[in-house]
């Protein structure tokens, strides 16, 4: 999935928007090198164990993670921004919440 957002409430929406839709969300256990192979988006670097997560949560996004997790997004009630700020150069970071309706 690629698209470009722009401002807080763009993040806001979209994250809302694919909670809605009740996305199915699954787990795969694989080498860090079939993850990338399959197109997960992996962070942090090299600090990984020989196997990891990965989590499929519908056609929106795939992504090495250690979980625990929902099975569907619609489990996840409403995210909301709380804070933004600079984590590095050029980097920036959120911190949201998960409200329950």
């Amino acid at each position: 999935y690629q698209r470009r957002v722009h401002g807080l409430d763009e993040v806001e929406a979209l994250v809302n928007e694919q909670i809605n839709k009740a996305l199915p969300v699954s787990m795969e256990i694989m080498t860090l090198e079939e993850a990338k192979e399959k197109g997960a988006i992996a962070l942090f670097g090299n600090k990984y164990d020989e196997k990891v997560k990965v989590y499929t949560i519908g056609d929106f996004s795939k992504e090495v993670c250690g979980g625990p997790h929902v099975g569907n997004t619609s489990e996840l009630g409403v995210f909301k921004i709380k804070k933004e700020e600079s984590s590095s150069a050029g980097v920036r970071r959120i911190r949201a919440v998960l409200i329950k309706d």
